[in-house]
């Protein structure tokens, strides 16, 4: 029985932390692959590459070219909304 316990251990151990590593690995190695016989196809070498960065300023600052003024949302007279008088139905 301990031999057993001690076998299910180590099979869930790897199952739980080995095997995905494996998985992520092997997948991984399979989608490039594809990518790469995808590019070929249509004449280009990597057919997913990510376009170049945009040069500029990297200041993470936001330029505001115009502020409207502020205005009351409420008119300064509002005294609330119009009564609409309803049946329920059963």
């Amino acid at each position: 029985m301990p031999k057993f316990l001690l076998i299910l251990l180590f099979v869930f151990l790897f199952v739980r932390f080995v095997l995905p590593v494996l998985l992520r690995m092997l997948l991984g190695r399979v989608v490039r692959k594809q990518m790469k016989n995808f590019g070929q196809q249509f004449g280009t070498e990597v057919p997913f590459e990510q376009p170049p960065a945009a040069p500029g300023p990297s200041t993470g600052g936001v330029h505001v070219d115009y502020v409207p003024p502020k205005q009351p949302r409420k008119p300064q007279g509002f005294k609330g909304g119009e009564y609409v008088e309803f049946e329920e139905v059963k």
